[in-house]
């Protein structure tokens, strides 16, 4: 017996469109991540993408629970003195709801070249019209 491993020609990647107005932000992110990993595919490989594309429509729309709007923030600091700023989620999610979405994926998908690959499938939108109609993507209801 021979362990089958795929060929990166043999991947087939399919397009998905998701509706995220009035999903949970956390539930939401994980079933995204889990179809760029390729985790929903019976020839899921670790070490290799297998995931497809996917299409987050109406970013602005996503929920979350308890007091987070106000609770969570996004941090970052430019290395320089004084350079540590902090962004309060509701504020992010009415300047760039996009970031919001991208955020919470990346954290779930691998911290390595693979990862930074796979998150670059993920194409956020705030609104509900995409430019991607010629990929011919399936509506998936999560």
């Amino acid at each position: 017996m021979k362990t089958y491993s795929p060929k990166a020609s043999e991947v087939q990647r399919d397009w998905y469109v998701v509706d995220a107005a009035g999903k949970n932000l956390g539930r939401l992110a994980t079933q995204i991540a889990v179809i760029l990993h390729g985790k929903h595919k019976p020839t899921y490989t670790p070490h290799m993408d297998m995931g497809d594309f996917v299409i987050v429509l109406n970013a602005d729309k996503i929920q979350v629970t308890g007091r987070k709007l106000d609770q969570k923030f996004y941090y970052r600091h430019s290395m320089y003195h004084g350079g540590f700023k902090q962004v309060s989620l509701r504020d992010q999610m009415s300047n760039h709801p996009d970031r919001v979405i991208e955020a919470a994926v990346r954290g779930m998908l691998p911290s390595t070249k693979l990862g930074r690959h796979m998150i670059k499938k993920m194409k956020v939108y705030a609104g509900s019209e995409h430019p991607h109609q010629a990929q011919q993507p399936k509506v998936l209801e999560l």
